[in-house]
């Protein structure tokens, strides 16, 4: 059942949402209706006695007409039932009333509510009341509502632990044989944290279920065994899969499909099926789904396209597909999908299109949205040795997406790195709050493709450039890579080798160009090399042994990048030189080696590769060989650092990219041990701008963006203590001169016309005038070689300190949440782009880092011989706006520009304010899943 806006009015539609549960299923969370009364009824026949003697106190067998009335009929503000559903189907109820002191029903400006719930028995246990009472919350806050109060009979844990287990401030008492429970609304630290916890552990099992089913049925076997579906069966089939394994085509006449028990329907298999492959035509998929869901399927990976990939109209049967698939409480990966890999020894999960053999056993995550870079980056992976924990393929990614991938490798023990390659980032906020903790475990490198949304990708929109999306992810420890290449050679240097511990790089081989070109390339990258130590060309395996483990044995070095050319005699010392490398590394494990080759195949083969002593080496495959791995299993299973497995690059640059971003993840990872503090003001009136802003906003319209006139901004800015200079209009100048008499001298002139405003540059300015024949004169001149004064819009400010003038900004953008931004002021700056950004709230570390790392940051600190500015209060300035933008998310935008930062104090010049109705859910709104 959907209801619309259309046929009721008061339906409060946004309040509709899908909801990951703590078993890895789903349900829809929508307000309960006036067409409900049957659902309701046959609902509350499934529950139990007990459960309904919970919920009324009393024996309670049926519902009276009168009691479906009650629960049925809401004004959506002071009555509100919400109900969880699968498919048509009630599985849980929750509803507030709002009452008055006296516990009697009441309206605002009364702001609590009693509130109470109902789960099918058959359903509890999942999470279903805890999903509730989050959406029931955010309801309540949306509508005035502050508190809960519930009555609960002590014998009903299952219940009181709901409410006391959610964070939030609460109050408990006994009264009349029952718990009396009151919470406060007001979103915490604890309850933010329990939610996301719960958010994590739901979408974790999600992914898990779809990643090591039971049972995997592949709809849509040819009985020729030509096609997609036969593919994707033949790969489960001959990958070793360890669960049961079914076909299914409707048409099918035996027992068999290529070796594997048939059936017409996935309704005849007769045994539960946890995972279904769909390889049917694009307009067959709905029924396939369907049955799916009636036979219970946890999940799908649909391989089928037609579908965003191929227009608007596909675009809309995509919905449609990700509507029907949620109806059934399941998770879709796809559609367009190229699959799902899972080497666990207990699953042996191939449901992809990759051809046995499956990849080899390892400590590495690969996530793709595109199937054909997802082929790419297997082959490239595999081809140097390395093996996989998992690999997922979302192609057009509308349900399952990197995010719900993240959350299922942050715990996954099995997952040491994990690669990404994305098109879009479909919540980027989320993704950067995911990222930020999973990289604090394990690193996080991701090669983001396509500047635009490609075909069958909807997300949400970004007004986010590039350059600024890439430094959030660095901002949240993401390893932010520009292409596929990259993304192999970072993910094959933390796969096996240890982080460094600075930035310090030794350099050895036997070519001393090779060295000179490494060590150059460190420099490129902001590394530290050490003066190369040439080993000379005729240097044996055992020379090598012996310089590499000096290297790493020196207290000089954080890593050791090893550079060698071809012998005469390659392929019989490429062995000798890979074992020699690996006695150094275990004489003297703890740093990371990386080794710079010049056509020396044999030497990547070995490197990559453990062999016994006596073991032959494999052949070495061909360049284009597809997806069969080059080498055995490497001790993959070990984890990370892996001594014997040393990483190899055709290119020094290449090989110097990897380390040093290994290195800088490193500091990452370092500095999150003191990630800083959002600082506490004592001077912030937040209650003051709160009702400032509610009157300011009292009578604009929903979707309206109002810009604050320049008082109303300016003291706002001043309630959060951060000062803007007063200006005064001179319209004439006789209202100049007014107007230094009442700033006082000395004062400057310029002008505010919007193509003039902040150039300098165009002669706009006149500063430091002293007396009223100046400041006449001046205004002259302007008027003289500008325009008219109603042109250029003159002004009046006192004067300020010389210093270096900067640009602090903060505004929300509709997918990333709150940024703050900061650069210096003028063309050149914004020609270059050289702004830096961190996401809303930023802690003392993060206002630190944001003003050092511009290029132009040197200008701060006393450049070619100036005086240093104060970059403390600079850094005070930027916390204070982002402790205003984060407490009222009314604040969409603000711009100061300039701060002139002088050697002791800063001052805003101006100030520009955006404000607007914050959306009904913001970012601590109830966990959700997205609905494209």
């Amino acid at each position: 059942m959907r209801m619309t806006i259309e046929s009721d009015p008061s339906y409060p539609a946004h309040w509709e949402a899908d909801v990951v549960l703590r078993d890895g299923g789903t349900a829809r969370i929508r307000p309960i209706t006036t067409e409900d009364a049957g659902r309701l009824v046959s609902f509350y026949e499934q529950v139990s006695d007990e459960s309904k003697y919970y919920r009324f106190f009393a024996p309670y067998p049926r519902l009276s007409d009168r009691d479906v009335h009650r629960f049925t009929h809401h004004d959506y503000v002071d009555r509100v039932g919400l109900a969880a559903t699968i498919g048509e189907e009630f599985i849980g109820t929750v509803r507030y009333d709002r009452i008055g002191p006296d516990g009697r029903p009441a309206s605002a400006p009364a702001d609590e509510a009693e509130v109470a719930f109902l789960v099918q028995d058959a359903h509890q246990g999942r999470g279903v009341a805890s999903a509730l009472l989050e959406h029931i919350g955010a309801v309540a806050r949306e509508r005035g509502i502050r508190r809960f109060a519930a009555e609960v009979l002590p014998a009903n844990t299952k219940m009181i632990k709901v409410f006391t287990d959610v964070g939030y401030q609460q109050k408990r008492s006994f009264e009349d044989g029952s718990v009396h429970l009151t919470l406060d609304l007001e979103p915490t630290a604890e309850s933010l944290a329990v939610q996301r916890a719960r958010e994590q552990r739901a979408e974790a099992r999600s992914v898990q279920r779809l990643l090591a089913p039971g049972s995997v049925a592949v709809v849509g076997v040819s009985r020729s065994g030509a096609g997609v579906g036969a593919a994707a069966l033949r790969n489960l089939r001959d990958s070793g899969f360890r669960g049961h394994l079914y076909a299914v085509n409707e048409a099918v006449t035996r027992d068999l499909l290529d070796g594997v028990r048939a059936y017409r329907t996935v309704e005849a298999i007769g045994a539960p099926v946890d995972l279904a492959v769909i390889a049917v035509p694009a307009d067959r998929v709905p029924d396939a789904v369907a049955a799916c869901g009636e036979h219970g399927v946890q999940g799908l990976v649909v391989l089928s396209a037609g579908y965003g990939d191929s227009g608007p109209a596909g675009l809309a049967r995509q919905r449609e597909l990700l509507r029907q698939v949620r109806s059934y409480g399941m998770r879709l990966i796809g559609p367009n999908a190229y699959g799902v890999i899972n080497t666990a020894p207990d699953v042996e999960l191939n449901a992809s299109l990759t051809p046995a053999p499956m990849p080899v056993r390892g400590r590495t995550g690969l996530f793709t949205q595109s199937g054909a870079i997802g082929i790419a980056l297997l082959s490239a992976l595999l081809r140097r040795g390395e093996g996989l924990s998992s690999f997922v393929s979302a192609g057009n990614r509308a349900d399952v997406s990197g995010n719900d991938i993240l959350q299922y490798w942050y715990e996954d023990e099995a997952t040491d790195v994990a690669l990404m390659y994305l098109e879009t980032l479909g919540n980027p906020r989320k993704f950067t709050r995911l990222a930020r903790r999973t990289a604090a475990v394990k690193p996080v490198v991701v090669a983001k493709g396509g500047r635009h949304t490609p075909a069958g990708h909807v997300v949400p929109g970004t007004r986010l450039s590039e350059d600024t999306v890439s430094a959030l992810l660095r901002q949240a420890g993401v390893i932010r890579v520009d292409t596929v290449t990259e993304l192999v050679d970072v993910g094959l240097l933390l796969a096996s080798q240890p982080l460094p511990a600075g930035p310090r790089i030794a350099i050895l081989g036997n070519s001393e160009s090779l060295g000179v070109l490494t060590y150059d390339a460190c420099l490129a990258q902001g590394l530290r090399p050490l003066p190369p130590l040439d080993l000379t060309t005729a240097a044996s395996p055992e020379d090598f042994r012996t310089a590499l483990a000096a290297a790493l044995s020196s207290d000089d070095c954080d890593a050791v990048i090893v550079t060698a050319i071809p012998w005469v005699s390659e392929h019989a010392l490429a062995d000798d030189l890979a074992d020699a490398l690996r006695e150094a590394v275990a004489e003297a494990p703890g740093k990371p080696v990386a080794v710079v080759h010049v056509e020396l195949a044999e030497l990547v083969r070995a490197l990559s590769a453990t062999r016994g002593p006596d073991e032959e080496p494999p052949a070495h495959p061909a360049a284009d060989a597809a997806l069969t791995p080059a080498a055995p299993a490497a001790t993959a299973t070990t984890g990370t650092p892996d001594p014997d497995r040393i990483p190899s690059y055709p290119a020094a640059e290449r090989a110097v990219k990897a380390v040093a971003e290994a290195v800088r993840y490193g500091q990452w990872r370092r500095a999150l041990a003191d990630a800083g503090q959002v600082p506490e003001y004592e001077d912030i009136d937040e209650a003051g701008a709160a009702a400032q802003l509610a009157g300011l906003l009292a009578d604009v319209d929903d979707g309206a963006v109002l810009t604050l006139a320049e008082r109303d901004a300016r003291d706002l800015l001043a309630r959060y203590g951060i000062r803007v200079l007063p200006t005064l209009p001179a319209p004439s100048p006789d209202a100049a001169v007014r107007a230094a008499a009442v700033l006082g001298y000395p004062v400057a002139l310029k002008t505010t016309a919007p193509h003039l405003r902040h150039r300098a540059d165009l002669g706009g300015v006149r500063l430091d005038l002293t007396t009223e024949a100046e400041l006449r004169r001046s205004y002259e001149e302007l008027t003289d070689a500008l325009g008219k004064p109603a042109e250029l819009q003159p002004v009046v400010q006192p004067m300020v300190p010389r210093g270096v003038d900067t640009v602090v900004r903060s505004v929300i953008d509709p997918a990333a949440g709150a940024v703050l931004s900061f650069g210096l002021a003028g063309v050149a700056s914004e020609l270059l782009g050289d702004t830096a950004h961190r996401l809303v709230p930023a802690t003392d570390r993060d206002a630190a880092a944001l003003i050092r790392s511009i290029r132009a940051a040197p200008l701060l600190f006393g450049w070619r011989g100036s005086d240093p500015v104060d970059t403390p209060a600079l850094e005070e300035t930027l916390l204070r706006l982002s402790r205003l933008v984060d407490d009222h998310p009314e604040v969409i935008g603000v711009t100061l520009e300039p701060v002139v930062v002088a050697v002791e104090g800063v001052s805003a010049l101006s100030a520009t304010v955006r404000v607007a109705h914050p959306p009904a859910r913001g970012d601590l709104g109830p966990r959700t899943l997205p609905s494209y």
